[in-house]
């Protein structure tokens, strides 16, 4: 029998700190490992799988686009790139979509875009405002404009032109511009950096000030984008809009895919030659973006993920009373965390994992919960219910 974490250990970068599981196949919120052991996922791919595992509508589009065509280079048109391209203009503010691989590519092309609009349009201003517990990807300019200096530290030199001021503080973000200054990069809720939310007119004030500097504002959207906050992009529930938006994560189910969209006055600062990839668009990606977010829309999904998450939200809070280690539910829609008063977040996605549920520890002292757009109210409880024994078993004085 093949035994596959030794094969890993073997053969692949250690860069990576798995749970000691291998999983083999998975049905909407459950998985299976090749033990045959099912487990809740409310993990989805780190909030990728917004339609959860082996969904009809995905299996469907790759299958029938993999016979179809797969890979053309950007040399060419294709269909599906267009139709991704105009079901998300039409149901964004936006205008103008260039599709990559990833969401570190669709920050890198953010960059890009809004140093070349400095430019042409604001005597070579490059610098970019971010905050501090952001986090943006994982290449070298993604990783300079990350606010988590751990990130950022062991690859020294990094990009100039990021400042990193603390989140939630407008001030702050005025007091770091200046006449270099392009842009303000940020994500509407803070997913890496453990959900943080932004305070009530924080996100407002930012765009106004923009405006009043002429500055571009860039929501990194990548994981809050496709439904997973209660509407299809977050930015609709502050009463804003970006001038640049990134995209990645839940936007083809699963595929891989990245999207940067813009206004057309900004977009086109961007010309031939200036920013490209080969398999960005690709037909497949593609295809299964145009399903996928079809599917989120016409079945009405931000919708049911913001009634999942009234449930999910009271379930958790109802630990409040019972375990005074849980100190904060916070979030918004499909994406929650779960604050504990000590660092015993790992410990407890362990003791979760061996009662059948898959968290994310994303700090030591919070859990994320980012569970298919799709599940139940069942799934839910069911997932609260390991939760709370798994943290009853970490932290009981017993112990």
């Amino acid at each position: 029998m093949t035994d596959w974490i030794a094969d890993e250990k073997k053969y692949v970068f250690q860069n990576y700190g798995r749970q000691p599981v291998v999983l083999d196949h998975g049905q909407g919120t459950r998985v299976w490992d090749t033990d045959g052991k099912e487990y809740l996922d409310f993990v989805g791919g780190l909030a990728v799988n917004v339609l959860g595992h082996a969904h009809p509508v995905v299996a469907e589009a790759l299958a029938a686009q993999s016979r179809q065509l797969i890979h053309t280079s950007n040399l060419y048109y294709t269909k599906p790139m267009i139709a991704l391209a105009k079901l998300l203009v039409e149901n964004s503010c936006l205008d103008r979509v260039f599709f990559c691989n990833s969401g570190a590519e669709a920050i890198e092309a953010a960059i890009k875009l809004a140093r070349r609009f400095g430019h042409d349009t604001r005597n070579g201003a490059f610098e970019i405002i971010a905050t501090l517990d952001g986090f943006h990807g994982r290449t070298m300019g993604a990783v300079a404009a990350t606010g988590t200096a751990r990130y950022r530290e062991p690859f020294q030199p990094l990009a100039p032109g990021f400042s990193h001021v603390p989140w939630n503080d407008l001030d702050a973000i005025k007091a770091a511009t200046t006449s270099k200054t392009v842009a303000v990069l940020l994500e509407p809720i803070q997913g890496e950096g453990g959900v943080n939310m932004p305070e009530p007119g924080y996100l407002k004030g930012i765009r106004d000030w923009c405006d009043e500097q002429g500055l571009l504002l860039i929501l990194d959207e990548i994981q809050t984008g496709i439904g997973r906050t209660g509407t299809l992009f977050a930015y609709e529930q502050e009463g804003i809009e970006p001038d640049i938006m990134c995209l990645a994560k839940g936007l083809a189910g699963g595929v891989a895919i990245g999207a940067m969209l813009a206004r057309d006055d900004i977009a086109k600062h961007l010309v031939p030659g200036d920013h490209g990839t080969t398999f960005g668009a690709n037909p497949l990606s593609t295809a299964t973006g145009v399903a996928t977010l079809s599917y989120v829309l016409e079945n009405k999904l931000p919708e049911q993920a913001a009634r999942a998450s009234e449930r999910l939200v009271a379930r958790l809070r109802s630990m409040e009373d019972r375990l005074p280690v849980v100190t904060e539910v916070r979030g918004r829609g499909l994406l929650i965390a779960v604050g504990l008063a000590q660092d015993v977040a790992a410990d407890v996605v362990a003791a979760a994992r061996e009662r059948g549920l898959l968290a994310n520890n994303v700090r030591p002292n919070a859990i994320r919960f980012m569970p298919p757009l799709t599940v139940s109210d069942d799934e839910i409880d069911r997932a609260c219910d390991i939760l709370e024994a798994a943290i009853v078993a970490v932290t009981s004085p017993a112990k």
